[in-house]
């Protein structure tokens, strides 16, 4: 795992994600079993590294209850975040892409709704999740 955000170019699209959030950590693994080209990385919203690509893109690293896509230097979030992974997957996943077409109004009211209701519905851990070795040179701390 690299230390910092500086410590690589960031080429490969990045998720940060709420490391402690058993949905987050569910859907991480998702695109982990559903992105075959295994481009993608990730980051727990909590680590350095994370907070250095945010700070990076102007955004806050408090009160971060979105996931966050990054790719081609542009950083996504909420519903546009997930949209974004989405074309990344493989068939029939990839087919979530086409929702950004929605209005931007009602896919992040949806986002909101589950986002702050995450914890109580699907629980939170203690620490961040520990990936499987086979993933860790896709993980950045």
């Amino acid at each position: 795992m690299h230390k910092n955000a500086s410590d690589i170019k960031v080429t490969n699209p990045i998720v940060l994600f709420d490391g402690v959030c058993n949905f987050c950590n569910t859907s991480v693994r998702f695109v982990l079993a559903y992105n075959k080209n295994e481009n993608i990385h990730f980051s727990p919203l909590q680590s350095d590294f994370a907070k250095q690509l945010l700070a990076e893109h102007h955004l806050s690293a408090e009160d971060m209850d979105t996931v966050v896509f990054v790719e081609n230097n542009m950083a996504y979030t909420r519903s546009s975040a997930a949209f974004q992974i989405a074309k990344h997957l493989s068939n029939p996943w990839k087919a979530i892409h086409y929702f950004r077409f929605i209005p931007k109004n009602i896919t992040d009211w949806i986002y909101n709704l589950i986002a702050r209701n995450r914890y109580s519905w699907f629980g939170k851990k203690d620490r961040c999740m520990v990936p499987k070795p086979e993933w860790m040179e896709r993980f950045h701390e």
